[in-house]
């Protein structure tokens, strides 16, 4: 079912084979993904299409500087033959969410959407309002140099479990790019490969995956290397350690196992810790690169036997 489900994404979006692997692994660890790149490279696409191959309610935010946060997670109606509030949903109770170019709103537009990702419901007048299961954001965002773009709040990067970058395709891939566009073939064709119980139920295969004390231990000290790197302006959150725990048994699920290596945890760890992460000015002028330290970290952090 997984490999079915990776073959249609791989179909419909064209582009790195790894990006959707890894898309699937934070659907596997009931996570939330940042995909950041240029504008017009398949981000849209591959959320419409992996919410349409597991036949799940799809919903489309299209973030703008004047998008309020009663637009996003709902907002209560007075009802004048009653003499009630009743609540209209908003745009947030869908199970797989594109929220396309978050950076492009306002901070406090941004923030409606820490609750729905961390605790999967909402809460409006005062009462809570569960979010249909599985849930998953998938967020664009455009290079925050881009005119007119907000960066994101640390603690709503925090949530995403990982922050992939697409890339511009190869050029067999935008051959067959265009040649998919001429012929007609389109997301609306996407037929299901599976259903929203089918997820839930590897999501919960997923907690089972065996992670040993010696990988949990391994994980640890990627975490530590980074709090104790002077070119960071704060480490690793213990929340950002939870992901890579969850991320490393979602890749090991993947390739069908049912215990975690630490080839998994270095399979992860990059893309679970790069958005988590600032360099001090120093380090910027110094021409340093995050995901080239994370590298380095996770080299010099010793791997169990």
């Amino acid at each position: 079912m997984i490999e079915a489900l990776k073959n249609q994404i791989c179909e419909y979006f064209v582009g790195k084979q790894e990006v959707a692997e890894n898309v699937l692994i934070c659907l596997l660890s009931a996570g939330h993904v940042l995909l950041e790149d240029v504008p017009g490279v398949g981000k849209t696409t591959l959320a419409r299409t992996l919410a349409k191959s597991m036949d799940c309610d799809f919903g489309r935010i299209q973030f703008t500087p004047d998008t309020l946060p009663g637009d996003v997670v709902g907002t209560g109606i007075y009802n004048m033959k009653t003499g009630e509030f009743s609540y209209r949903e908003g745009a947030v109770m869908h199970q797989v969410i594109l929220a396309d170019e978050i950076n492009r709103t306002s901070p406090k537009t941004q923030a409606a959407l820490l609750e729905a990702m961390a605790e999967g419901q909402v809460t409006v007048d005062g009462k809570t309002y569960s979010l249909p299961q599985p849930f998953m954001v998938i967020a664009t965002q455009n290079p925050v140099e881009f005119l007119g773009t907000y960066p994101l709040p640390e603690a709503q990067m925090d949530r995403f479990f990982m922050r992939l970058s697409l890339g511009y395709p190869k050029e067999e891939e935008e051959i067959r790019l265009a040649k998919n566009f001429l012929s007609g073939k389109m997301t609306e064709e996407i037929k299901p490969v599976c259903k929203a119980e089918d997820i839930q139920r590897m999501q919960k295969e997923v907690e089972k995956v065996t992670v040993s004390d010696d990988v949990i231990g391994y994980i640890r000290e990627i975490v530590d290397l980074t709090r104790k790197d002077e070119r960071f302006v704060c480490g690793a959150s213990p929340r950002a350690m939870l992901a890579m725990v969850r991320t490393s048994q979602a890749k090991a699920y993947l390739e069908g196992r049912d215990f975690v290596k630490p080839d998994d945890v270095k399979a992860i760890a990059v893309n679970v810790l790069h958005h988590r992460l600032s360099l001090k000015s120093t380090a910027k002028i110094q021409g340093s690169d995050v995901d080239r330290i994370l590298r380095d970290l996770v080299l010099k952090a010793k791997v169990p036997m």
